[in-house]
């Protein structure tokens, strides 16, 4: 149906506390990418906000949702796949309100990166990792979104978050990754990163490739000693950074960043 004609109901623990986990996956050659793996995630996150999801199976969830990209000739895009938290939790409870929670799914064009790369910044917001909801995708999404924001007034297109204890956890809405003397670095899930799709294939493609890479606890310093620097996501694939707080970098010889980018691109085809 139309988005403006999508209802879901009021009075439900997701549209009044936000109760709910999300996960949004790209679509190559008409089809989601990597589904198991975000279905996993989505149920597991559910599971761990208690989001009741007993509703929806694998299976038919897929199904819809290829009905859904059919229906919406995307050919080469993204989906975002909701579950919301049902009637019959929190204080103000519905009654006689279904039971369980409600499915969204939507579909849109691929997010677009400047053919110059990604700007990228560090963000002024930090993110606690004692809070319930670190490195869960919920619905919650304005410790994200806000940062992004800001970042983006800056004419930045993304912006490295810290933790309470200063560490490097990820960009706004991507992970992050840089190379240094050869070897590919990015936050361990211990600083509150989120345990990104896209990101765990990155890292199996570069055990394939037999290139060094470290999961660890960083500061800003090593950010800043880095050869090269790309982000990772669902909406974008694998994209380079090309400037750091007005630091420009130039794309090495035999770059690492490019090799796990056309790795990555070659795995979006073999999908279609």
């Amino acid at each position: 149906m139309e988005a403006t004609k999508a209802r879901l109901l009021p009075l439900t623990s997701g549209s009044l506390y936000g109760r709910g986990v999300f996960t949004t996956l790209a679509v190559y050659g008409g089809r989601p990418f990597l589904w198991p793996q975000h279905w996993m995630r989505l149920a597991e996150h559910a599971a761990r906000t208690g989001v009741d999801c007993r509703s929806f199976d694998e299976a038919s969830t897929r199904a819809s949702l290829e009905r859904l990209i059919e229906a919406n000739e995307v050919t080469e895009g993204r989906a975002r796949v909701t579950i919301f938290g049902g009637a019959d939790q929190g204080i103000w409870q519905l009654k006689g309100g279904r039971r369980g929670g409600e499915l969204l799914m939507i579909t849109g064009p691929a997010r677009v990166i400047a053919e110059d790369g990604v700007a990228l910044t560090v963000s002024p917001h930090r993110l606690n990792t004692l809070s319930p909801l670190a490195g869960i995708k919920s619905v919650n999404y304005l410790h994200h979104v806000l940062p992004w924001e800001e970042a983006r007034a800056r004419d930045f297109d993304e912006a490295v978050v810290l933790n309470e204890r200063g560490e490097i956890v990820s960009a706004t809405m991507s992970n992050l990754f840089w190379v240094t003397g050869g070897a590919v670095h990015t936050p361990a899930l211990s600083t509150g990163a989120l345990a990104g799709i896209t990101r765990a294939r990155i890292m199996a493609l570069a055990a394939e490739l037999s290139i060094p890479l470290i999961e660890g606890v960083y500061d800003l310093s090593h950010l800043g000693d880095a050869d090269e620097i790309f982000i990772t996501s669902s909406g974008i694939g694998v994209a380079i950074v090309t400037t750091f707080d007005f630091h420009r970098y130039t794309v090495p010889v035999g770059s690492i960043a490019l090799r796990l980018h056309e790795a990555f691109r070659q795995l979006t085809l073999q999908a279609t």
